[in-house]
């Protein structure tokens, strides 16, 4: 196991070193990560408010049950049947800490609701910040590059101007070397 430890950690070293030199490429990791997150917060979002549906639809039906229930405890008292109304008031009874369970669970699944909305929210913020910080880091390496082009460019197109263009000191130096050499001549046939 040593080996694959000390080969797992070099690489983790390299690739936060690599990151640390390209911090472009580490911006791009965090907004990938981020939006992950943010598809994920999503996806938590639909799934609560679809268990809010399911309780909300639970409270209600528990609601009709109580309410078929107190009918049917009004008619036993009406009809003097004490038989069925201890048993229908027990039955109401449990009904009614039903539906404050059901209440309790879906005022829990708002909460949460809320909680993942708050962290969407947070996200998507952190989101655009890093996407800001992206695109000024890309325009900074553009324009670094940029320069770093012209920079070599300016330096191969004044050394090539220097060579193949035409360069007024090399004219001159011409000219005074051909007007030293027909001098020259002169002087030799003058002899």
């Amino acid at each position: 196991m040593g080996l694959f430890d000390d080969l797992s950690q070099f690489l983790e070293n390299r690739l936060e070193e690599f990151l640390r030199n390209n911090p472009h490429l580490e911006l791009e990791a965090l907004l990938e990560q981020l939006r992950k997150q943010e598809e994920d917060t999503l996806k938590l979002i639909a799934d609560l408010q679809l268990q809010e549906k399911r309780s909300q639809d639970d409270i209600l039906a528990t609601a009709q049950e109580i309410q078929k229930w107190h009918t049917r405890i009004a008619k036993a008292k009406a009809a003097g049947r004490v038989d069925l109304l201890g048993a229908a008031q027990q039955r109401e009874a449990a009904l009614l800490r039903q539906g404050n369970q059901l209440w309790g669970h879906m005022q829990g699944i708002k909460e949460r609701i809320t909680q993942a909305k708050d962290l969407l929210r947070k996200v998507q913020q952190r989101r655009q910040e890093v996407q800001t910080k992206a695109s000024q880091a890309q325009a900074q390496r553009s324009a670094t590059q940029s320069q770093q082009r012209f920079e070599t460019t300016g330096w191969w197109n004044s050394s090539n101007n220097n060579f193949s263009g035409y360069d007024e000191l090399e004219d001159k130096f011409r000219n005074w070397e051909i007007e030293d050499e027909l001098e020259q001549m002169k002087r030799k046939k003058g002899k």
